[in-house]
């Protein structure tokens, strides 16, 4: 009796010893690491690390190794913080702009481990320091945008049908056209109806006047706030690159917010000025008719100008621009229908459909180039003053080929792949904000705070753990020392989901782990005290063990699962350290049922199974 099959006794064992094997990673240390990648125009290879090893040497800037990550970039490690800066200011003076660093944290793992791709679990911003910033978005201004180019796309539609009208005005949320005749009015309502199909149209008089009240559905507004808020993501994103951080997250909150955090960055103000960046978008045409090498060499044509890709490849266009990104209205990816290849669909508003139908019909055959312009405005240290320096970058971001003429709605083809298209439609969005943003929330959080953070959190779940299982042994014995045991590897196993889906542990998250400490150690108490019962109804030992384990078990299910649902209530409606909180108490709890009912069960049913026994030290 209470004795488990040989497969089901390994089989726990397994999943033990590979949670032990998963949470090993976080005992080996972090080392303060700086993240070294390509910049346009320039390639990682074994030179680089060359030539990042003697000017570290030269320097006399101390680390400890240089290894290539997966992802092409190279990794140089540094046993202390402050070598760590040091050697970011001799990468950057050495190399300059054909390089980009990021300062991050690297666990300093065994080859095999990294073999098999193995890593500890992340920290959180308020473990590891690093700046937080909430982000309001104006929805209503993007909507008052939209309004403002439709405006201009209905009196361009009217002019280009030669449709009589008197006036076309914006009335808070409506849109207004005036006509003189009702017919005049009856044939711009098929036409609008038919161009601008996300239009809700009513006819009304005035007097002598014939109105036509256009208004946006709800559906069309739901939209343009939903494209402003991922075009001001993407371009937020793109933005913080340059801050030199290894894991900047930007997500969105809610309806209208956007939450920014970077670990490891200490600069709010020069947060600031990359958030307050503009950029812009052109299209410009490709010349064809002169020699790039000839303008490599200094002759470049008095109508043309020397541009360069991402990739470093230079390519000479016209100086005649056709439109620029503050006309786009809105750019997808999708797939040709004709090849079936994957191409981005762009749309313009009015004036830049008609500027790009006139081109494009004189320049059939010819390549069209997009132009991404961004002015980055960064802070330097000028005999030991902050000096501010706005740079103007522009890059060559698509090389397309006008098939035929096109105005308001055209396509770009030629890339390599769907992702590709996709990307490459995000970037014509993001080349400026789609609407105006504000920062309502900003924290900077020091690694030394964030250090103390985790000592405390440390010190919190470990003195939880020694109280629990003073109590537990001192109460229940031998069954009590079983409890103590399986806690130990209900946290283990804890640490090991939290790195095996490279979570990231937040403060909240220890909290939850704490609270799981207890918890966890009540579905013992209750297998416990059925036991003590069932004995006390004059049960036989083996027979009090068995009962107390099945008659515990709906009990113990029962408050798990209703606290499996509060965590899963306050993952999906909860923010950033609510969510912490969740995730790390709905794993803690899910482990803490497979060790209390299945591993002390396993362990008891080795020390007491097919025994004859008087009685329990319980």
């Amino acid at each position: 009796m209470n004795r488990y099959p040989l497969w089901k006794n390994l089989l726990i064992l397994g999943v033990v010893l590979l949670g032990l094997l998963l949470a090993l990673p976080n005992l080996f240390p972090q080392d303060p690491s700086i993240e070294v990648s390509a910049a346009r125009g320039a390639e990682l290879n074994e030179s680089s690390i060359d030539e990042l090893r003697v000017a570290l040497e030269q320097a006399k800037a101390p680390f400890k190794d240089i290894e290539t990550r997966e992802n092409g970039a190279l990794l140089v490690r540094f046993a202390l913080s402050g070598d760590q800066l040091r050697g970011q200011e001799v990468i950057e003076r050495a190399l300059g702009d054909r390089y980009r660093t990021a300062l991050t944290l690297s666990a300093d793992l065994p080859g095999w481990m990294r073999a098999l791709g193995m890593g500890p679990m992340s920290l959180g911003l308020d473990l590891r320091g690093g700046i937080h910033v909430v982000i309001d978005v104006d929805m209503e201004a993007a909507l008052d945008q939209a309004r403002e180019r439709f405006v201009g796309d209905i009196r361009a539609l009217l002019r280009e049908k030669k449709i009589r009208y008197l006036t076309v005005s914006r009335k808070d949320e409506q849109l207004e056209v005036t006509f003189r005749e009702a017919e005049a009015r009856d044939a711009a309502r098929t036409l609008i109806g038919r161009e601008f199909n996300e239009l809700e149209l009513a006819a009304r008089e005035a007097g002598d006047h014939f109105l036509l009240i256009a208004t946006l559905s709800p559906v069309q507004q739901e939209q343009i706030k939903d494209f402003a808020l991922e075009q001001n993501i993407t371009t937020l994103r793109n933005r913080v690159n340059a801050l030199g951080v290894a894991e900047p997250s930007i997500a969105r909150q809610g309806e209208r917010r956007i939450v920014v955090e970077l670990p490891g960055a200490q600069d709010p103000g020069r947060l600031k000025e990359i958030l307050g960046a503009t950029a812009t978008l052109e299209y410009r045409l490709v010349d064809t008719e002169h020699s790039v090498t000839d303008a490599l060499a200094g002759r470049v044509p008095v109508g043309s100008r020397l541009y360069y890709d991402r990739e470093g490849a230079p390519i000479l266009l016209n100086r005649r621009v056709i439109v620029t990104g503050d006309q786009i209205t809105d750019a997808a990816a999708g797939f040709d229908g004709q090849s079936g290849s994957p191409a981005v669909f762009v749309s313009l508003d009015g004036q830049g459909a008609r500027r790009m139908r006139d081109v494009t019909t004189e320049n059939v055959g010819k390549p069209m180039a997009v132009v991404f312009i961004e002015n980055r405005t960064t802070t330097e240290l000028v005999n030991g003053e902050p000096v501010k320096r706005t740079e103007r970058v522009e890059e060559v971001i698509s090389v397309a080929t006008i098939r035929e003429p096109f105005g308001r709605r055209f396509q770009t083809t030629g890339l390599d792949s769907s992702d590709e298209a996709h990307n490459t439609a995000l970037l014509l969005r993001s080349g400026a904000l789609a609407a105006p943003i504000e920062i309502v929330e900003e924290r900077t959080i020091g690694p030394s705070l964030g250090q103390d953070n985790i000592d405390q959190g440390f010190r919190s779940v470990m003195i939880g753990l020694a109280l629990v299982a003073l109590f537990m042994a001192l109460y229940y014995r031998v069954f009590g020392l079983v409890a103590d045991l399986v806690l130990l590897v209900n946290l283990v196993m804890i640490v090991a989901v939290l790195s095996l889906l490279q979570a990231t542990l937040t403060l909240p998250g220890i909290a939850g782990i704490v609270l799981t400490v207890g918890m966890a150690v009540d579905a013992n108490v209750l297998i416990f005290e059925r036991i003590r019962e069932e004995i006390r109804l004059g049960n036989s030992p083996q027979a009090s063990i068995h009962a107390g384990y099945d008659k515990a078990l709906s009990t113990i299910v029962d408050a798990n699962v209703t606290t499996l649902i509060a965590s899963v209530v306050l993952f999906s409606f909860g923010t950033g350290p609510v969510k912490g909180f969740a995730v790390t108490l709905f794993i803690g709890i899910v482990t803490s049922m497979f060790t209390a009912i299945l591993g002390s069960r396993a362990l008891i049913n080795l020390i007491y199974g097919g025994r004859r026994l008087s009685k329990l030290p319980i």
